[in-house]
């Protein structure tokens, strides 16, 4: 018997909230793919999110700037470093290495991907449509970071 691999499409999902129930999943050794990471979503004001962003990613080394910490600016590496920091002590545990290789994110959906169920997090999804929160979606965090987003060919 295999392992269970879980599709989530992250279309709406708190990165947060996300990103914890998905660690828990991989110590639970199930592969979980993401897919739409670009659409997660940040609660609050765009400005504050992005401005508290942007203070992390001046966070640096001043001995050796190549050492890093290393910030990425793509949502699919972002949201991925998110997930590693749920789990245990990611450097000084072997597991969660080994854990980390079964976690897959995707910028929308790749083609052997769609027609894959996908699993929505009930505790993790917003509805954008009721206007009572403020939030601000990955790719657009993402953007004012720096990201620009690679054109398909034509």
């Amino acid at each position: 018997m295999g392992m269970e691999t879980v599709y989530i499409d992250a279309t709406n999902h708190r990165v947060g909230r996300l990103a914890t129930r998905v660690a828990k999943m991989l110590l639970e050794n199930k592969n979980v793919i993401i897919l739409n990471a670009e659409k997660a979503v940040f609660l609050g004001e765009f400005k504050k999110v992005v401005q508290r962003w942007k203070d992390w990613m001046e966070i640096r080394t001043l001995t050796n700037p190549r050492r890093g910490p290393f910030h990425h600016v793509r949502p699919d590496l972002f949201l991925k470093r998110r997930i590693r920091g749920m789990l245990p002590s990611y450097w000084k545990h072997k597991r969660s290495r080994v854990v980390f290789r079964r976690l897959k994110v995707y910028i929308g959906v790749p083609e052997k991907f769609k027609n894959a169920p996908k699993q929505v997090i009930r505790d993790a999804i917003i509805d954008p449509s009721s206007g009572k929160c403020k939030f601000v979606y990955l790719k657009d965090l993402c953007k004012a970071l720096g990201w620009t987003p690679r054109r398909e060919p034509v």
